[in-house]
């Protein structure tokens, strides 16, 4: 670290970490952080207050993750941030423990972080930084930020979130208070009384979470419901034990090193791996559907499941309501879907923030203009200070980058980059599985003679 009288006597002691965004990972990041003596950290949030997601806290809805992907636990669990803490605060080990769930409800998910980001003293909310720079005579970056004024720093650290993504086709009726995304869900639910027909888009869990409320909760008046997705399968997620090794360390670094083109196809190949559906939702789904028709032909239900097809113009319709212009995925056959409402569950991206605005030309992106991210998750850049992201770099990391079960480990790699020590011992392998080509040393050819011998035995 840099001796405090390296800079005059106006100038305070830059810190050694600022983390931009306050969302689980960069949450992670301060939890981790806030155990390593002599770490001067600051995270700053636009936001007053913590969520995650308030839109798509449904009741019932659970994370698809185990409770041990909190904030801390797969890298220290003994950190007094985690989640088995946070129960021992709130008295609720025994019901935790009674319950015998791996898998969260949402909403307290959601709740464990706020207790978490309302403790941690390095965490400031209502504190939006506008702006980034980087003053080169003094190697820190420069952060304008809101109610905080200038803030200095050696590192930085990106946790900016990503954004809803609005289909192209749905561009004549962005904005119209009939048609958004499902991270509105729960605030807007309530507009869609009026709706006779409603049709949600998108097969992920967001998707089938919305589709199955929507089942319960307007099931029962007389209400068309629709899902429509382009996938050709309500496929659910790859759940099974050594699929899921592709969430490992191992498979970020193995994914690291192929080239970008292979990357970005593996990415666009693997979408069962981290957008489809829970199996336990599309159960759900299917067992409400089975419970309502009894003793009534399918048929009779005014409930439509449309997979393989995609939406290629929506329009307001002429006499109210919406057209949306739709091509089935294999056989190309066109049709018509007039509905009054659409939940576009149409799923999320990075983006690039305007904070970064002014030293956007000193960043090294790549041919789409996205981050060129090492395997520490530090951006090319022609500054010496440490600007690293979390979940921006799908592109560079895989599958693995939004999923929580990698973020503490991710946030203890940034932390051993940014103090360069190993602040944390991170496992030197996590998967069974091997997942690139095997080495020349690990293939045994037998000798041409041996080889012969053994041709010669089986006679």
């Amino acid at each position: 670290m840099t001796p405090p009288d390296s800079f005059d006597d106006e100038q305070p002691e830059p810190h050694d970490l600022l983390g931009i965004g306050i969302g689980p990972f960069n949450l992670s990041l301060a939890a981790l952080a806030d155990q390593v003596d002599g770490l001067d950290a600051l995270f700053c949030e636009a936001k007053e207050e913590f969520r995650w997601h308030p839109g798509m806290l449904v009741d019932g809805a659970r994370m698809q993750v185990p409770f041990l992907a909190d904030l801390v636990s797969l890298v220290d669990p003994t950190n007094p941030w985690s989640f088995l803490n946070y129960l021992r605060d709130q008295e609720r080990l025994f019901p935790f423990y009674f319950a015998e769930r791996f898998q969260l409800p949402r909403r307290e998910y959601d709740h464990y972080c706020r207790w978490a980001a309302e403790r941690l003293v390095s965490c400031r909310f209502g504190a939006a930084v506008t702006a980034l720079h980087w003053d080169a005579s003094r190697e820190t970056f420069r952060a304008e930020v809101t109610g905080l004024g200038e803030v200095r720093a050696r590192n930085v650290v990106l946790g900016v979130g990503t954004e809803p993504v609005l289909p192209e086709a749905f561009a004549a009726l962005r904005g119209h208070p009939a048609v958004w995304h499902s991270a509105e869900y729960l605030p807007r639910r309530a507009s869609l009384a009026g709706a006779r027909d409603i049709t949600v888009v998108g097969s992920g869990q967001s998707g089938a979470e919305v589709f199955l409320d929507l089942l319960r909760t307007r099931g029962a008046d007389g209400t068309r419901l629709r899902w429509l997705t382009r996938t050709r399968a309500l496929a659910p997620m790859e759940y099974s034990k050594l699929g899921l090794e592709h969430f490992t360390p191992d498979y970020t670094r193995y994914f690291h090193g192929l080239p970008g083109a292979v990357r970005d196809r593996l990415v666009e190949a693997q979408w069962q791996l981290h957008k489809a559906a829970s199996a336990e939702t599309l159960a759900e789904i299917h067992d409400h559907l089975y419970e309502r028709t009894i003793g009534r032909p399918l048929g009779a239900d005014p409930v439509e499941i449309i997979p393989g097809t995609a939406v290629v113009e929506a329009l307001a319709g002429p006499c109210g309501g919406f057209e949306l212009s739709c091509r089935h995925t294999d056989s190309g056959a066109r049709h018509v879907v007039r509905t009054d409402a659409v939940v576009l569950a149409t799923g999320y991206r990075a983006v690039r923030p305007a904070t970064l605005d002014p030293i956007a030309e000193l960043i090294d992106w790549d041919e789409q203009g996205r981050f060129r991210v090492d395997l520490d998750h530090r951006v090319a850049a022609r500054f010496s200070g440490g600007l690293y992201v979390q979940n921006a770099e799908l592109h560079t990391h895989g599958v693995g980058t939004p999923d929580l079960g990698l973020g503490a480990h991710r946030a203890a790699t940034v932390l051993n980059a940014v103090t360069g020590r190993a602040v944390h011992q991170l496992p030197a392998r996590a998967a069974w599985t091997s997942f690139g080509a095997p080495g020349p040393a690990a293939v045994t050819l037998p000798r041409p003679q041996e080889g012969h011998r053994a041709a010669a035995a089986t006679r």
